[in-house]
């Protein structure tokens, strides 16, 4: 059948096969495109880095609370509590969240970590004094409650959280496998591994 048209080859193939029996396998669909890919390992990330700052503030609420109970200065007992949350959130997202990425010396990454969580904070508060006595200043209502509230934890945990996610995935956990394999996402655990070895000059044969 060497000299037959594959189309009619897969005919006659179509034809001989019957109830029971092993027909044309389709063809596997093309692996997932490197921008989907990425998105999809994003998103992973997203949900990993929000599951451990979620644990990270309720531990941080509870010893607060626990230190004060205890009769602990209010500053204090803060400066504990956030010390003790940045830990964990910083072993949760370099042993979970960004686990696969490079990880250097790890007393200079939780430095690095602090210090972004520190300016995430900060980007918090400033959006809290912008909208309090700054806008305050000229509209009163933002000087309310309500106010307060909208931009301080709306608006202020929205931006330091934003900053906080690309900071820790730029600086603290870089990506350096994905610059070493040619802008290949490590997520993509379907990527081609086929290597062309070079071909072997022809040999002489007289």
């Amino acid at each position: 059948m060497l000299g037959v048209p594959v189309k009619t080859r897969k005919r006659k193939l179509r034809s001989v096969t019957g109830v029971g029996t092993l027909g044309f396998v389709p063809d596997t669909p093309p692996p997932p495109s490197g921008l989907r890919t990425r998105l999809r390992g994003l998103v992973r990330e997203v949900g990993k880095f929000g599951t451990v700052g979620g644990i990270s503030f309720a531990i941080d609420t509870v010893i607060f609370n626990l230190m004060l109970g205890a009769g602990a200065e209010t500053l204090l007992a803060k400066l504990v509590s956030t010390v003790v949350a940045t830990t964990v959130a910083f072993l949760g997202n370099r042993f979970w969240t960004w686990r696969h990425r490079a990880h250097s010396h790890m007393a200079r990454q939780y430095t690095m970590f602090f210090v972004l969580n520190a300016v995430g904070l900060g980007i918090g508060l400033g959006c809290l004094a912008i909208s309090h006595y700054g806008l305050g200043s000229i509209w009163p209502a933002f000087q309310s409650r309500l106010a307060d509230n909208l931009s301080a934890q709306i608006v202020g945990t929205a931006a330091g959280t934003l900053f906080r996610f690309w900071s820790y995935r730029r600086f603290v956990f870089p990506d350096t496998a994905d610059l070493l394999s040619g802008g290949q996402d490590p997520h993509d655990d379907t990527r081609a591994t086929n290597v062309t070895s070079p071909s072997s000059p022809p040999r002489d044969s007289a």
